[in-house]
């Protein structure tokens, strides 16, 4: 692998989120994940005891919670996110409430991730605001509650809202957020060329199962 691969795929959490994911699948994602050098691997939350195990520290394990329409309530994305720490989970993705949002209740959005930043034990925790569902006026104002949170990233997209991570919705998000609010970009990251622009614009994760296919189909050239 020529190492101007490497910074990239360091920065990739390679995932598996479809409703018909199998532990055969799972395992795949898993031991691609270790073998090029990829941050997380995130999976569905009733893999994550199994992935843990399994992987055996060689390589995060994320999940998602309040996945993917964001309306559960706050009580229960805290359960799912101590759940999923307790499973031996080292990073937790979960959907705002988009209906909160648009009926502009910022303070209980920035409440109920202050909740689950609690109850993740230190862990890491990324804020998904669904872009594709919100005004620009929105996705600044977003930024400026995760930055408020004490959540460590704002993160695009579930890919399942109808749209995925944009170039201009990266660099809205490095203009709004409080330097130490890191950015995830996922959904719809296809290949390494859109790999290289998203991190250009400042994302510091990239959400994706493609991009280790995609080094795969260049080692077989």
């Amino acid at each position: 692998m020529n190492n101007e691969l490497k910074p990239i795929l360091a920065r990739v959490d390679h995932t598996l989120l479809s409703q018909t994911a199998t532990w055969d699948q799972i395992r795949a994602i898993c031991d691609d994940g270790v073998k090029y050098g990829c941050a997380s691997v995130c999976i569905p939350a009733s893999y994550v005891k199994q992935a843990a195990e399994y992987v055996a520290g060689k390589i995060a394990v994320c999940t998602v919670i309040g996945f993917p329409n964001g309306y559960d309530t706050t009580a229960s994305k805290c359960f799912q996110a101590t759940d999923a720490v307790n499973n031996g989970a080292s990073e937790i993705d979960m959907v705002i409430n988009i209906g909160w949002v648009k009926d502009g209740l910022y303070d209980r959005v920035l409440e109920e991730i202050r909740a689950v930043k609690d109850a993740c034990q230190g862990k890491l925790l990324k804020v998904i605001i669904e872009t594709c569902l919100l005004t620009d006026a929105e996705k600044v104002e977003m930024c400026r509650v995760v930055s408020q949170s004490g959540a460590d990233y704002i993160k695009t997209s579930t890919g399942f809202g109808g749209g995925g991570a944009t170039r201009e919705d990266v660099a809205l998000f490095k203009a709004h957020v409080a330097p130490h609010v890191k950015i995830k970009a996922a959904g719809g990251i296809a290949n390494l060329d859109d790999a290289r622009d998203f991190i250009a614009l400042g994302a510091d994760r990239l959400g994706t199962s493609r991009i280790v296919k995609a080094v795969k189909a260049l080692e077989q050239e």
